[in-house]
C-alpha cells in the first residue's frame, strides 16, 4: 500500500449563478488528498492519512475517499473544522486563499501519529501539511520514523503566500528532500527553493545531497528526471487546458503508480532505478496529469480513461 501523508481540505472553485453572481462550489480537494484519489482511481488500493474533521466538508471528503478505493483507517479525526482554499484562476491558473487556523488538519501532533502496518511499502507526503504546526512537525517526525526502512516521496507543492516562516520552512523541506527516495517539484517550485540556475544543475544538486531520483515537471514543457547516472525527458501531452487545479497531485499519482506497475516501488530499486523504468513512470504521470488539465477541478482520470 501507498500511504498519501498530507491535507485534506475543500477547494471552494469559482463559479457563476444563475442570476451572474459570483459564486463559489465547494470541492474535495487538497495536494496529497488529490494524489490519494488519484491512486485509488488508478487501482492502486492506497491509504490517506490526516487530520480530518467529523463536520459536513470532513464527511465529504471521506466519501470521496471511500468511493475512490482509498482507505482513510488510519486519518485522525477530530470535531475540529475541515481546512478551506478559495480558488482564484486566471487565464487557466489557480491561486489560492486558505483558511485553516484551529483546523483538524493543523492541530494534528507527533502524539497523533499511527503505527503503520506492514503492507504499506511507500509514503508520500507534501503540500501546505508541511507549513503549520504543529501538524507539519509531526509529518516531518513521520518520515524521518519511515524513511529508513519504506519508500518516501515528497513534492513540497509550494504556496508562497500561506508560508509566513520562510527560513524555517526551508530548512524542514530540504531536510525532507535529502531523506526521500524521491523529490517531485515542478520548474518554479526548484527555482524558489534552490534559487537561479538551470535546472540539470539544480536537480543534480538534489541528487547529490542524498535523493535517489528528482522529478522537474515544466508545464507544456514537459518532465525530465534524474538519477546518479540518467538524465531522462517526457514531453507533455497536447490537450485544451480548462485548468490547471490538481495537475500536479495527478502527476506524482501516476509516477507512483508506475513504479508500482514496473515492480520499481522498493528502495534497492529506486537506488539503481534503470533509466526506461524512469521513463515510463514519468509517462506514467504526464498521461495521467494531462486528463486532469483537460476538464474543471481537481477530477483525476479511472483507470479505463488511460
Amino acid at each position: 500500500m501507498i500511504l498519501c501523508c498530507g491535507e485534506a481540505l475543500i477547494d471552494m472553485l469559482p463559479r457563476v449563478s444563475q442570476e451572474g453572481e459570483l459564486a463559489f462550489a465547494p470541492y474535495a480537494g487538497g495536494a496529497v488528498y488529490n494524489t490519494s484519489i488519484a491512486l485509488g482511481r488508478l487501482g492502486a488500493a492506497p491509504g490517506f492519512f490526516c487530520g480530518l474533521s467529523t463536520d459536513l466538508f470532513g464527511e465529504m471528503l471521506e466519501t470521496k475517499l471511500s468511493e475512490a478505493g482509498v482507505s482513510s483507517d488510519l486519518a485522525f479525526r477530530s470535531a475540529r473544522p475541515t481546512t478551506l482554499a478559495f480558488v482564484r484562476l486566471t487565464d487557466g491558473h489557480a491561486t489560492y486563499t486558505f483558511y485553516d487556523e484551529n483546523s483538524a488538519l493543523r492541530v494534528m501532533t507527533e502524539t497523533d501519529l499511527p503505527v503503520l502496518p506492514a503492507d504499506i511499502t511507500a509514503l508520500f507526503f507534501g503540500g501546505i501539511s508541511l507549513v503549520g504546526e504543529p501538524c507539519g512537525s509531526a509529518y516531518e517526525a513521520l518520515m524521518c520514523r519511515e524513511a529508513p526502512s519504506r519508500v518516501t516521496m515528497i513534492d513540497p507543492n509550494i504556496r508562497p503566500s500561506f508560508i509566513t516562516d520562510r527560513d524555517a520552512y526551508v530548512t524542514r523541506i530540504k531536510s525532507m528532500m535529502a531523506m526521500s527516495d524521491v523529490v517531485k517539484l515542478s520548474d518554479e517550485d526548484l527555482h524558489w527553493l534552490e534559487g537561479k540556475g538551470d535546472l540539470d544543475t539544480l536537480a543534480g544538486d538534489l541528487v547529490a545531497r542524498g535523493t535517489k531520483v528528482v522529478l522537474i515537471t515544466q508545464g507544456s514543457k514537459g518532465s525530465l528526471g534524474y538519477t546518479s547516472e540518467h538524465r531522462v525527458t517526457v514531453p507533455a501531452r497536447k490537450v485544451d487546458v480548462v485548468d490547471t487545479v490538481g495537475a500536479g497531485d495527478t502527476f506524482n499519482a501516476g509516477f507512483l503508480a508506475g513504479l508500482q506497475q514496473e515492480g520499481a516501488l522498493d528502495k534497492a530499486t529506486l537506488a539503481a532505478l534503470p533509466a526506461d523504468t524512469l521513463r515510463t513512470a514519468l509517462a506514467m504521470g504526464s498521461k495521467t496529469a494531462a486528463i486532469t488539465v483537460s476538464r474543471a477541478g481537481a477530477n483525476p482520470p479511472w483507470a479505463h480513461e488511460l
